[in-house]
């Protein structure tokens, strides 16, 4: 397991984190010439950044090979599987299956306690930060504050304007509950929805949130749709 301190001081890189970010988003395979035409930076400064990443297991380097001879040239992306920041070694896979199996146990009652839960969570974990904030807060700075509350695991907002106030598309890159979507996919994604629906709802006190693609559905992205009335530019 990596140290955490190898990890964020990885991270700590402005452009490198940048480079990440980036590859998280597009979610397909890179060359070092890529990086360095999308970030202006010389080939040798962007193979650096992405060997950095790959020590890190952020993302994955694999051999190309042109079928022309000579020396195969790397590609790189985006590593399926996040990395473990806890220190000392926890075992937190374990509670959450236990979890999740528990609430799996008590049915339709169960999941209802679990989302109110949740989102009670997410409700309380928003008005914290809005605490530490002058009054009044823009709905610029509401939209800034979503996207820092969970900007490792990926949620890029984007704001369109619409004639009743403004429409905020929420797009979720990365799981943070990849590990066990497959076997939980149902009540993890009906929990963590509780939990956006509680930080959303804590934002903006008239919203309409909706799901309208989902990882679990063959999408390639978790998205969302937030509409806020009486809102505009």
């Amino acid at each position: 397991m990596l140290h955490p301190l190898k990890i964020t001081s990885t991270l700590a890189d402005e452009t490198r984190f940048q480079i990440y970010e980036y590859m998280l988003q597009q979610k397909r395979f890179f060359t070092v010439q890529d990086i360095a035409d999308k970030f202006n930076i010389h080939p040798n400064v962007a193979r650096l950044h992405l060997t950095k990443l790959a020590e890190i297991h952020l993302i994955t380097a694999d051999f190309l090979k042109s079928g022309k001879g000579g020396r195969p040239g790397r590609i790189y992306k985006v590593s399926e599987q996040g990395v473990d920041l806890s220190f000392p070694k926890r075992e937190d896979k374990y509670l959450v299956k236990w979890a999740i199996e528990l609430v799996q146990a008590f049915g339709e009652e169960g999941l209802k306690k679990a989302k109110k839960i949740s989102y009670k969570d997410g409700y309380n974990e928003m008005r914290t930060r809005l605490a530490k904030i002058n009054l009044p807060v823009s709905f610029e700075k509401k939209v800034e504050i979503l996207s820092e509350a969970a900007l490792l695991v990926g949620y890029i907002p984007k704001i369109v304007d619409t004639e009743k106030g403004k429409k905020v598309i929420l797009t979720i890159y990365n799981c943070p509950f990849r590990s066990q979507i497959t076997e939980y996919s149902d009540i993890l994604c009906d929990l963590h929805q509780s939990y956006l629906n509680g930080q959303i709802d804590a934002l903006f006190e008239e919203n309409n949130f909706v799901q309208f693609e989902s990882m679990i559905h063959e999408c390639d992205f978790c998205k969302y749709e937030i509409n806020v009335p009486n809102v505009t530019f």
